[in-house]
């Protein structure tokens, strides 16, 4: 499959028409200029042509060590890499001087180029249509990315720009659709009978795993994945805030594929004002529905402020499987000492993700990361485990004799049986007497009974609550 880049300066188009063809919103798109700052791949569709798009930040002269000017790096990787690039201009407000730069610029990497002449539907686009042409990269295609017009042309001129390599045999995308599971559920009688239980199956270590990489603005995401991929994929600085998208990369760790989103920061949700800030954290939001397990990143030098807590949160209620990375360990002196205070306010101040791993590392120096990929893979083996009903009656007949659940109004709650419906997270059907009897208190008692019996630490556990039927129900009283 062949790989096209979208280039051009800033706010002329390139995300608009990103998203255009892959289908899907993916990327970030608002009227100010320099929202894209990260190179963001995609599988692509145009009419019949299938290939791997990338959306590049906005070219501009600045210098090499300024955010600009690292944007612009990455916007020549891709380039690099491509086999094709679109050069799109702006046909509504003409060509800049900035254009006629980065031309010269495309021309000197010696790749095939096709000049998009983006908003040629605006009223007087026509002198910056024609203007294109000065630029001395052939005839411009005229195209609308926000409404879909000259599609056809630019396929064309793919297909005349590439040959035969536009034809390459696609590659299928993966769904990321995720269903929400609440914490305890009551069914009510004959509900949720059809559910049967799984057949249990070995863990295959193989499978490719999704990684989220979340946490707040500069607590080092971006600098962890480029040290985990061992280059500089993705843009990193002293700045707070430089990651907007969630970019998706690909790599392998001991054979197994791994495919990694690093996530905008996300700060408390009375700081968050602007519309960009909210579109970030909301395609954050969607990278944690769409992982299977979910690295948080502490600031090991100021952890466990509230935001941290929230995130973890929220990941246990969306039933992903959590691990924490204590990152910049690298600034921690008396370690120690840190360490053994940081695994007690684990333990306190997260009680609902007891057991939960947590790993310090240092994606400044890359120590501790491959501990952090260990820690991953045993959560999210932990996330897929299944436990036989017969093991769970046992232990529910143990449990329950032990502390039997208490008398409502004089009647006691009836347990009759316990089954695991689904994994990923784990999930359990009990079945009861009286579901709306039985506390809270003593569902959590179960909860972690659980989790300590099937070692099940650190993953969210449902637990749902069905009523049995009762066969005398409705009959009469009879007096003899």
């Amino acid at each position: 499959m062949v790989t096209i880049a979208i280039i051009g300066r800033p706010n002329v188009g390139k995300s608009t028409l990103f998203n255009r063809l892959v289908g899907k919103k993916l990327a970030l798109v608002d009227d100010r200029p320099g929202v894209t700052r990260d190179r963001r791949n995609g599988d692509a569709r145009l009419l019949d042509i299938e290939f791997e798009i990338i959306d590049t930040a906005g070219l501009e002269e600045a210098a090499a060590d300024s955010l600009e000017g690292r944007m612009r790096q990455q916007t020549e990787t891709a380039i690099d890499e491509a086999d094709l690039s679109l050069f799109m201009v702006d046909a509504k407000s003409g060509l800049t001087p900035q254009d006629s730069f980065f031309c010269e610029v495309l021309r000197r990497k010696n790749k095939p180029v096709v000049l998009v002449s983006n908003k040629a539907e605006a009223k007087n686009s026509s002198a910056g249509f024609y203007d294109a042409y000065t630029l001395g990269l052939g005839e411009p295609v005229p195209i609308s990315a926000e409404h879909g017009e000259g599609m056809g042309d630019l396929r064309d001129a793919i297909v005349a720009a590439l040959g035969e390599a536009a034809f390459a045999d696609p590659v299928e995308a993966e769904e990321d659709v995720f269903a929400r599971d609440p914490d305890v559920t009551i069914l009510a009688p004959g509900e949720g009978d059809d559910e049967e239980e799984e057949p249990i199956e070995l863990y295959d270590a193989t499978k490719p795993l999704r990684i989220a990489i979340v946490g707040r603005p500069n607590a080092g995401k971006s600098t962890l994945i480029n040290r985990f991929l061992g280059e500089e994929r993705l843009l990193t600085g002293p700045e707070a805030g430089i990651t907007r998208d969630s970019i998706s990369v690909e790599w392998e760790w001991r054979g197994r594929r791994i495919k990694m989103f690093d996530t905008a920061g996300m700060r408390r949700k009375a700081k968050v004002q602007e519309k960009l800030e909210r579109l970030s954290v909301a395609d954050a939001l969607r990278a944690i529905r769409f992982a299977e397990v979910v690295v948080v990143v502490f600031d090991s030098t100021i952890p466990f402020e509230r935001q941290d807590l929230t995130l973890a949160d929220l990941i246990m209620r969306e039933g992903r499987a959590p691990v924490i990375a204590f990152n910049k360990w690298d600034l921690i002196e008396d370690r120690q000492e840190v360490l053994a205070d940081l695994r007690e306010k684990t333990e306190r101040l997260l009680p609902q993700a007891r057991g939960i791993r947590a790993v310090p590392v240092s994606g400044e120096t890359g120590d501790g990361l491959d501990r952090l990929m260990q820690a991953i893979t045993e959560t999210h083996e932990t996330w897929n485990k299944r436990i036989s009903t017969a093991k769970l009656n046992q232990w529910l007949a143990k449990v329950t004799g032990h502390h039997p659940p208490p008398a409502v109004a004089g009647r006691r709650v009836n347990i009759k049986y316990m089954t695991q419906v689904k994994s990923r997270p784990p999930t359990f059907v009990l079945s009861v007497s009286r579901p709306e009897a039985l506390g809270a208190s003593y569902t959590r008692y179960l909860t972690n009974g659980l989790r300590e019996a099937f070692k099940l630490g650190g993953v969210p556990i449902r637990l749902n609550l069905r009523k049995t039927d009762n066969p005398f129900a409705g009959r009469a009283k009879k007096y003899t």
